[in-house]
């Protein structure tokens, strides 16, 4: 076994139900989704009740997943919706799929 552990780095975004975008990153994306579900006074993500999962990628090195993470920051907002869009046009809640497909297991993208 190696002597150095394996991880996993989620870019997400967020969404309210009037459609408010929230983009972010972290290395749980199941505990961080319920952190943001919490609405903890005086975050944006509470403000605007934005917890419903519509986007994510996951990255096996924490440095792509940053560099990521920026880029969609920097996009407008109607490049962000036509991503989200383009692989969930609906805008499910993602999270609601975790039983089915768990995004901690899948294999990384960058």
């Amino acid at each position: 076994m190696p002597p150095w552990k394996e991880y996993t780095f989620f870019v997400y975004i967020l969404a309210s139900r009037s459609r408010q975008l929230y983009v972010g990153f972290t290395n749980g994306l199941h505990s961080r989704v319920q952190q943001h579900r919490e609405h903890r006074p005086g975050t944006y993500t509470a403000r605007y009740k934005i917890d419903r999962l519509v986007y994510y990628e996951v990255f096996q090195y924490v440095n792509t997943a940053i560099a990521r993470e920026k880029e969609l920051k920097d996009w407008n907002r109607s490049r962000k919706v036509a991503l989200i869009e383009c692989i969930n046009p609906t805008w499910e809640d993602l999270s609601l799929r975790w039983d089915v497909a768990t995004p901690e297991k899948q294999i990384p993208t960058g």
